[in-house]
């Protein structure tokens, strides 16, 4: 009976180890952080979109950062979508000291759409340069920061490319969760940047989403994903499969993001769209919420259980062998934690105490895949 049990573990282990290391092995060959360039050096111009929606707090930092980029920003759109919190009246007092500032409303929310994707698409077509630079904004860009943004997309050719955050002003509660929710995602999609992975498993930020105007015009904009709550994933995901080159690059040099006040509203709002459901077919999320559930939701409470009966085991070579696999996914995960670290502008002990809430996530993931969203920012969506 011990043995059995023992075998299948064993089994279970095996497997998720095989499948996390094909996933993750191209993470050995990806490129280092991208750098800012220096003012003067000249790139194509490009139009900043930031789609906004009650973001008082935030929208200062983020277009203090974006003008300071000077050339090659010639434009920066911002697409308010009816704030109500003093956001307008910021971005007015801003677009006054600096020409380059529109503010725009985007038109009224057509029955079928998520309000981000619509407030791209509008940006989209009132874009007047051959590249726009969609922000989150929550951002806050380095100076030098799209002039690096552009020369990476045309050093490595792509028509389409995000870039990963810095992530900063986190508390010690999402110092310790927020990144085991990130290695959800890497188990899933695999070596961020890897060329080898799949269209299905693309991976994509849209806190700092690049692409070529006209590219993305002629496969429709955001209107194919205009359902989508991760309009960013979904929207590489569905270009990439009709031949569009598309990217993800480290950009933990290039910007800063701030997203959430707290760990609850990070708990809600990173569980929104954890599990990529709008950008993957039904069966493709299940087997990654297995995937997760059985890597980050059992391997520790495993490894704790073999630590406490591991005296009162028989020796055997099934006992071992569960015992070495085992301490590969921790071994594997604690790798994964120490090549994240580059992109926390904070660590601290409860950041590299994460792992441990590697069970949470695994929770958070479930939850997420059996809900569909129904709110985001200050908007309210049809729950069918």
């Amino acid at each position: 009976m011990i043995d059995a049990l023992l075998g299948g573990l064993a089994a279970v282990q095996g497997g998720v180890l095989a499948v996390l290391s094909a996933r993750l092995i191209g993470g050995r060959t990806r490129r280092p952080p991208e750098r800012p360039r220096p003012e003067g050096i000249e790139a194509p111009a490009l139009t900043v979109v930031i789609a906004c929606l009650n973001e008082a707090p935030r929208i200062g930092p983020c277009l203090r950062g974006v003008q300071a980029q000077g050339a090659p920003v010639r434009e920066i759109l911002v697409i308010d979508s009816g704030s109500t919190d003093g956001t307008r009246a910021l971005v007015e007092a801003a677009a006054r000291q600096d020409s380059r500032i529109r503010l725009l409303t985007d038109p009224p929310l057509p029955s079928g759409w998520i309000g981000k994707a619509w407030a791209l698409q509008y940006g989209l077509t009132q874009a007047s340069h051959p590249w726009v630079l969609g922000l989150d904004a929550d951002t806050e860009a380095q100076p030098g920061a799209a002039a690096a943004i552009v020369h990476a997309a045309l050093r490595e050719r792509f028509d389409v490319v995000s870039f990963s955050p810095c992530f900063d002003g986190q508390g010690l509660a999402e110092r310790w969760v927020q990144p085991a929710l990130l290695v959800s995602l890497l188990y899933r999609t695999g070596a961020a940047g890897d060329p080898r992975v799949r269209p299905d498993r693309i991976l994509a930020n849209g806190q700092c989403f690049l692409a070529r105007r006209e590219v993305l015009l002629h496969h429709g904009g955001y209107e194919p994903v205009r359902e989508s709550f991760a309009e960013d994933v979904s929207l590489v995901r569905h270009l990439a499969t009709r031949g569009v080159a598309v990217g993800f690059l480290d950009g933990s040099r290039l910007y800063r993001v701030r997203s959430y006040a707290n760990v609850g509203q990070m708990w809600r709002e990173w569980g929104r769209s954890i599990d990529l459901k709008d950008a993957a077919s039904r069966a493709q999320q299940w087997r990654d919420v297995l995937v997760v559930v059985l890597a980050q939701g059992l391997t520790l409470p495993l490894a704790c259980t073999l630590v406490a009966v591991w005296p009162r085991l028989p020796v055997s070579p099934l006992r071992d062998l569960l015992a070495g696999l085992t301490a590969a996914l921790l071994g594997l995960r604690v790798l994964l934690q120490v090549a994240l670290r580059g992109s926390y502008a904070r660590r601290g002990l409860s950041w590299w105490l994460s792992p441990l809430a590697d069970p949470l996530a695994a929770v958070r993931m479930v939850l997420s895949s059996v809900r569909r969203p129904t709110r985001w920012r200050t908007r309210t969506y049809d729950a069918t």
